[in-house]
């Protein structure tokens, strides 16, 4: 049975990180991944992801972001390409919507850079944009983009750069701890290591059963939107128009600007419908489409044009939408990061160096108590903590 350190199951954006954060300790490091990299199946996808540090879920997300912005610029230059695009970013909304007070809030308590615009404003500064007059907008400028498969590849070099084990299309059948160890059972064999780390996106609930966490994958649809004429086209690339969240009749849409000739990325940042890797309806309906064209032609009109491309990916909440990171009751030789719920992709390194720190140290200095899972038991009890 061949032996190391520490495994990891599950090599998207939180297992890459992960991987590559514990073998820059000198651990040898086994990475489980049932896919290729890149693939579409789970959360690491899309092609591009917004990252702000103007949080609206909560201002402690701040200090976790400020160190995820260290380490993508570390990681960028590890793989001697910008990861990260600054564009700036506006958060939209009226005034007493949580994405707006939310934003204007974290800014505020972390002295964020940020601009507070009216409407008139925002169409004026970017006239693609076209928000209702009730509407305000928080203006980010260290906001931007990530590029998700690059970012993920990035990493898994990284990680094989100083020495990780990785390895694709080999699913995980079971896991156990054993003798003061933890067994790993995938199709080609056995593997045994001090610690696990789980971090499996939609397959976590699966493989974390034991915890009694309650995690609940959700169908998403992401659609590209072609421009509506060649000069609305201008005024949508990046440097005309950022990236936005929107908060439309209590619904959050965003919009992501063509940046690569696939269109305007626009989805809804919602809970769909519960599904499992398994069971999620790959196929997606065209009304589902037109719904998000109808948003997205409330805020960016010259966006909704003809749809050029559309896919799912998958969310996994937790009931009160924040991440959940820790340790089976159970399996001191196990951690985990799951729940992400649709916002965690921006958060990867430094959730990778987390779960580095508690794999190793049973500690970490980064502020984390929020994303426990005893709230969990504490919120519903008969939920393990």
């Amino acid at each position: 049975m061949a032996t190391y350190d520490s495994i990891v199951i599950g090599l998207g954006a939180m297992g890459s990180a992960a991987a590559w954060r514990l073998a820059r300790r000198s651990r040898r490091v086994l990475g489980l991944d049932a896919h290729h990299p890149g693939h579409a199946q789970g959360s690491s996808h899309g092609h591009t992801r917004i990252i702000r540090k103007v949080y609206f879920e909560d201002p402690a997300y701040v200090p976790l972001l400020e160190r995820a912005y260290e380490l993508w610029a570390e990681l960028s230059r590890l793989a001697g390409e910008p990861l990260l695009r600054q564009t700036g970013l506006l958060m939209l909304g009226p005034p007493d919507a949580p994405v707006t007070s939310g934003a204007l809030r974290s800014a505020r308590e972390h002295r964020l850079p940020h601009e507070v615009l009216a409407a008139h404003e925002v169409r004026r500064r970017w006239p693609a944009l076209a928000p209702g007059p009730d509407v305000v907008a928080v203006w980010e400028p260290q906001g931007g983009l990530l590029s998700p498969e690059r970012c993920v590849l990035a990493q898994l070099s990284a990680a094989a750069r100083a020495g990780a084990e990785l390895r694709h299309g080999e699913p995980v059948r079971s896991w156990r701890e054993e003798g003061g160890r933890v067994v790993v059972e995938t199709p080609r064999g056995s593997y045994e290591a001090g610690c696990l780390v789980v971090t499996a996106g939609p397959w976590a609930p699966a493989l974390l059963r034991d915890a009694g966490l309650p995690l609940t994958p959700t169908r998403q649809v992401v659609c590209w939107f072609a421009p509506v004429s060649g000069e609305h086209a201008a005024l949508l690339t990046p440097d005309r128009c950022p990236p936005w969240v929107c908060e439309l009749d209590g619904t959050n849409v965003y919009g992501v600007p063509d940046t690569d000739g696939r269109g305007v990325k626009a989805g809804v940042h919602e809970p769909g419908e519960a599904c499992t890797p398994e069971t999620v309806r790959r196929e997606i309906a065209p009304e589902e489409v037109e719904a998000i064209r109808r948003l997205l032609r409330r805020i960016l009109p010259g966006a909704a044009g003809a749809l050029r491309q559309a896919g799912t990916c998958l969310y996994t909440m937790t009931p009160d939408g924040h991440f959940v990171i820790g340790q089976p009751p159970c399996h001191p030789r196990v951690v985990y990061a799951a729940g992400l719920s649709g916002h965690g992709f921006k958060f990867a390194p430094v959730i990778g160096e987390i779960l580095a720190d508690l794999a190793v140290e049973r500690r970490t200095r980064h502020a984390i108590g929020f994303l426990a899972p005893e709230r969990f038991a504490r919120a519903h009890p008969g939920v393990q903590a």
